[in-house]
């Protein structure tokens, strides 16, 4: 039995300081329902929404899988079929697959490759390594 333990999981999620501009995206709504426009009430879904997709999306990596989850859904994906990663407009993340497909990878940055490179035991090369 080997004495050195798995490494736990690397979660990589958006930042919880997002909630403050949902919290005032929702007080902007509340005004508007307030000073009397009560179809604005309806739109507070929006924030709720918002709110849920802050929590859930994120991507969690370990020595053998990387698991993307969404909003609706998740995909874990073992680092044997990933080919690569790209970087698609603006900073989202995507594993290029084996079989030619992409899959997104909720918040995970150009800054985040170094947790990567260490949760997948050196699959993901670490843009900032000197070596």
């Amino acid at each position: 039995m080997s004495s050195e333990a798995a490494p736990a999981p690397v979660v990589i999620r958006i930042s919880p300081m997002a909630h403050f501009a949902v919290a005032f995206l929702a007080l902007s709504l509340l005004t508007l329902v307030l000073a009397g426009l009560p179809w604005v009430l309806a739109l507070l879904v929006i924030p709720v929404g918002l709110s849920a997709y802050v929590v859930r999306n994120r991507t969690v990596a370990d020595r053998d899988t990387v698991t993307a989850r969404t909003l609706l859904g998740s995909e874990t994906l073992r680092w044997d079929d990933v080919d690569g990663l790209r970087f698609g407009k603006g900073s989202a993340a995507y594993a290029h697959l084996k079989d030619g497909r992409d899959v997104r990878l909720p918040a995970v940055t150009f800054a985040t490759l170094p947790l990567l490179t260490e949760a997948s035991g050196g699959r993901v090369p670490n843009p900032y390594s000197t070596d």
